[in-house]
């Protein structure tokens, strides 16, 4: 009995240690509010920062290659390049966003990582404001389970806009979800991102959408006719 209750509480202890080490199985840290800035004196940025600190549950890629050091608040000027956007007044929301720059020096600059996607999982969004002088369109790519999302705009604000995609079909699967700013050959391809969520809401269909706003605006003018002069 005795030798049953230490093995039992060995495996608590271990399972414990599992998930405290971020070894869990669902996503971590999607809105970048978990960053802990430990600036690295000497790195090769102006603000170096360690990945694992800035975007703890997330990997960083420049292409193929994996980043283990980053910056914050130092944005690149023309090189493929991933900042933390840190409690300067030009994140998106919250403390952190993260600003993907797709430059000359990489095919892209991606953040990934892999989890369980919620069994009730109908949609993803997430904020994002993208940046390209003309004549180069800004292209952001966002992938779960290596198929490219397509993704819509359901509202706008002063500093960012609202997307969500459909991934219904990915609901309850393990699966790697990735962020990614393509190459510019030109200029330059930003894209800042914050409050990535799954949901339990479809995205509205965009014709959907547009006959939401109209019944809306139709409401609004008719209870306007009937209000006294």
């Amino acid at each position: 009995m005795k030798t049953t209750i230490i093995k039992i509480a060995t495996a608590a202890v271990s399972l414990l240690t599992f998930a405290q080490n971020g070894f869990c199985l669902g996503f971590v840290n999607l809105d970048f509010e978990s960053a802990q800035i430990i600036p690295i004196t000497g790195g090769p940025y102006i603000n170096s920062i360690a990945t694992t600190n800035a975007l703890p549950g997330w990997t960083v890629l420049y292409g193929s290659s994996q980043q283990s050091v980053i910056s914050y608040n130092d944005p690149a000027l023309g090189s493929t390049f991933v900042t933390l956007i840190a409690t300067n007044g030009s994140q998106l929301a919250g403390n952190y966003s993260v600003l993907l720059q797709g430059g000359e020096t990489a095919s892209a600059a991606t953040i990934s990582q892999t989890g369980l996607v919620p069994a009730s999982a109908e949609s993803l969004t997430f904020l994002a404001v993208g940046d390209a002088p003309y004549p180069y369109e800004p292209d952001l790519q966002v992938l779960l389970g290596g198929q490219d999302l397509t993704f819509s705009a359901i509202s706008n604000e002063l500093n960012y806009t609202l997307y969500g995609a459909n991934i219904s079909t990915f609901a309850d699967q393990m699966e790697t979800l990735s962020f990614s700013a393509p190459e510019a050959t030109s200029g330059y391809n930003n894209w800042e991102i914050d409050n990535i969520q799954f949901s339990s809401s479809p995205v509205p269909e965009p014709g959907t959408l547009a006959l939401a706003i109209l019944g809306g605006l139709f409401i609004v003018r008719r209870c306007c006719r009937k209000l006294p002069t």
